[in-house]
């Protein structure tokens, strides 16, 4: 039929419709910086003051993470093997494990083992020197700690800071208002001044756990390094092992 052809031709070459789904939800990243902007904006200075504390906090951990991955902090197989070849009097083998480490109780570890090789040498000259290297190693991986420590301090009382400012303004604005008191001026203060303490103690948390696990590790390397010095010193001193003696259970050896 005439009349049903050109509808059928414009069904078969109209395009399909379109099968996109239409966004169902906005770009994530505006609504975290919206998110951001509205807790600055209620915080003030203070919650500025502390999102960049976060900032430093977290990329000292960061770096502080490369420089102990980088010294092979926790690889102790070759110092390891190396007091145990020495332990057995062979000293080469024991110098070249841990030869051209970067490792510091390794480097601690051949610097002792060097200064023993050389003839003549002052015990006491070269504990002095393995004590001077150890505190530099030591000073190294100790570096920015403090900074930690510092913002781990000043997160909190930044944030009550803050409150004790947002409670000000509340009763500032209260006073202002007058006899027209509307409690929400009052609330909304005191919602906002909180909510620096909220923000000072989310950043003060993880950075004591952040601090305190990084100067444990250094702590290690510490004992580690102490370690080591005095098995190299003391080759062939084995400490004694006290045993009880067996005790006769009671009743035998015993007069009657």
């Amino acid at each position: 039929m005439p009349g049903g052809a050109a509808p059928l031709s414009e069904a078969m070459t109209s395009p399909p419709p379109s099968t996109v789904a239409p966004s169902a939800s906005p770009d994530l990243a505006t609504s975290a910086w919206d998110q951001i902007g509205a807790l600055l904006d209620a915080g003030g200075p203070v919650v500025l003051v502390l999102g960049l504390f976060s900032i430093v906090a977290l990329a000292i951990v960061l770096l502080k993470l490369w420089q102990f991955h980088a010294m092979r902090l926790d690889q102790l197989g070759p110092v390891e093997d190396s007091l145990r070849r020495w332990q057995q009097s062979d000293t080469k083998a024991a110098i070249a494990l841990v030869a051209g480490r970067v490792q510091p109780v390794a480097q601690l570890v051949h610097l002792a083992l060097i200064g023993l090789q050389r003839p003549g040498v002052d015990l006491a000259l070269l504990r002095e020197e393995l004590a001077r290297v150890a505190t530099a190693q030591l000073e190294r991986l100790r570096g920015q700690l403090r900074t930690l420590e510092v913002i781990a301090a000043l997160s909190p009382l930044l944030g009550l800071l803050g409150t004790v400012l947002g409670m000000i303004e509340a009763f500032r604005q209260l006073e202002i208002a007058g006899r027209q008191v509307d409690p929400s001026i009052l609330s909304g203060g005191i919602w906002a001044a909180l909510l620096t303490t909220a923000v000072g103690l989310s950043v003060a948390i993880p950075v004591v756990l952040a601090h305190a696990w990084l100067e444990r590790r250094v702590e290690r390397c510490a004992h580690r390094m102490e370690d080591a010095v005095t098995l190299v010193f003391t080759r062939g001193l084995k400490a004694p092992v006290l045993t009880a003696a067996p005790q006769a259970p009671r009743g035998f050896g015993h007069a009657a």
